[in-house]
């Protein structure tokens, strides 16, 4: 007889590549034995959980957040924030250069967010490094200090704020391209072109013109389509690693999966605010759907999910964006309103929902876009990623056969917005367990202590997912 920490008996554990009802034991943080237990085994662990009839996963890996430390003061900062993760599912995520300031561009910025994070996050968690212009010679100090790769923006960011996060200009991003290929990391972008988006938003502005769908306008696919491919140019020429971020046309996909069959080392995600929202629903929510690129229309978004059913679409990030509400309610018009989306507790259960429940599609794909690709691409695998003997506990049980609607109250953001208010979801994070900790029960909700442990990833050549 073995004696285990924690068993997880009877549920339909989802692999990368297929659904087993089996049993999960764990003992000191790490996942001990897959498969069926005997009954000593089981009587004989300090903790049973019984999963019988529903789905059991790797915990969810969200790779792009905002958690506003430092300087944000009450923004929504790291303990809201993974809490909100943790009763939606995840296990581990990867915080933004920005917003925060100082952004983390430096090795001193780092040390400041990870003394912020330290003792207050309910989940794992890593960094991001960013490209702005100024910091080239921080780059490589930031990666041997672990951070997970980096982040530029192709389009202005917004921010105001003198000491905030900055968009790269073509120099800086070519150099920094050469920099981050010599070092062995990966480029994350935000791809909208700067000369576009700004040159429609000051005609639109000058105009008078204001509304949800004025907004929209200022950012069409065309601004997105442009800054990809001049980011594919300079990834061809230098030889770095690139990942887009919050990708938002079907168009954008297929170029980057041409450049991939061309033998580029490039991957992308999208965010459930696509695949779920649209540019009407923007008009009717209002500011709490407003982010960048702006939501698309219908067929669009179908688009996108005939390319995920392709496997055109490598992982699913939040890429939660919060704020104060008033920023969103008081704003004189939509271009003047925060332009970022409350989604990060949430993200799973829409993909399971949209994804598995409606349109039919593998839960082993949604769980390879949510948990395993962004292990691989970033450092975590084989410590995160999939359930696998030696890996980290990290593991999620959702009811498929219980659906709820969501309600502001049941938000645990630090400010209580979001675009899903009133949404039905069609199934529900039942448990979240992060290395052997339950860290979340629908029953109780969140445990009092946060044990989320700080990841520096070490600084290897990414691992290319095809």
């Amino acid at each position: 007889m073995h004696v285990y920490d924690l068993v997880v008996i009877g549920g339909n554990v989802i692999f990368p590549d297929a659904i087993e009802q089996t049993d999960i034991a764990v003992h000191n943080g790490k996942i001990a034995h897959i498969g069926r237990l005997s009954a000593p085994d089981i009587a004989g662990a300090v903790q049973v959980i019984h999963a019988d009839g529903m789905q059991v996963m790797a915990g969810m890996i969200d790779a792009h957040v905002h958690f506003n430390e430092p300087g944000f003061g009450d923004w929504e900062g790291f303990k809201t924030g993974s809490a909100a993760l943790a009763a939606g599912g995840c296990t581990t995520y990867m915080d933004m250069p920005l917003n925060g300031v100082p952004p983390t561009v430096t090795t001193a910025a780092l040390e400041w967010k990870r003394e912020l994070a330290a003792g207050h996050s309910h989940v794992d968690y890593g960094c991001w490094g960013g490209l702005v212009p100024g910091n080239l010679e921080e780059m490589e100090a930031l990666s041997e200090q672990g951070v997970c790769g980096f982040k530029a923006f192709m389009s202005a960011p917004g921010d105001p704020d003198e000491e905030a996060f900055r968009n790269v200009d073509d120099t800086t991003l070519l150099e920094g391209m050469q920099r981050i290929a010599r070092i062995g990391r990966v480029l994350a972008l935000h791809a909208e072109s700067e000369p576009v988006v700004s040159k429609l938003t000051a005609s639109l502005l000058a105009e008078g013109r204001t509304t949800a769908a004025d907004y929209s306008a200022s950012r069409p696919i065309e601004a997105e389509l442009e800054a990809v491919i001049q980011a594919l140019e300079y990834g061809k020429q230098t030889g770095c690693p690139l990942h887009f971020v919050h990708i938002s046309s079907a168009a954008a996909v297929q170029m980057i999966q041409n450049a991939r069959t061309e033998g580029m080392d490039v991957t992308l995600e999208t965010c459930p605010h696509y695949l779920t929202l649209t540019d009407q629903d923007l008009e009717q929510i209002g500011p709490a759907a407003k982010c960048a690129p702006p939501l698309r229309s219908l067929e669009e978004q179908e688009l996108l999910w005939q390319c995920i059913a392709a496997g055109q679409i490598d992982m699913i990030t939040s890429d939660h964006s919060p704020c104060p509400t008033a920023l969103k309610t008081d704003a004189a018009h939509m271009f003047e309103a925060w332009g970022g989306i409350s989604g990060a507790q949430h993200s799973l259960e829409l993909m399971i929902s949209e994804g598995y429940v409606k349109r039919g599609l593998p839960l082993p794909l949604i769980s390879r876009m949510v948990s395993l690709a962004p292990a691989q691409r970033f450092g975590l695998y084989p410590q995160k990623g999939e359930i696998g003997i030696g890996a980290d506990a990290d593991l999620v049980i959702v009811d498929l056969d219980t659906s709820y609607t969501v309600d502001q109250e049941q938000l645990l953001y630090r400010h209580k917005h979001s675009p899903y208010v009133g949404r039905e979801i069609f199934c529900q994070v039942q448990l979240t367990m992060v290395r052997g900790h339950i860290v979340y029960t629908r029953e109780h909700g969140m445990t009092d202590e946060p044990i989320g442990q700080s990841l520096c990833i070490p600084n290897e050549k990414p691992l290319s997912l095809f």
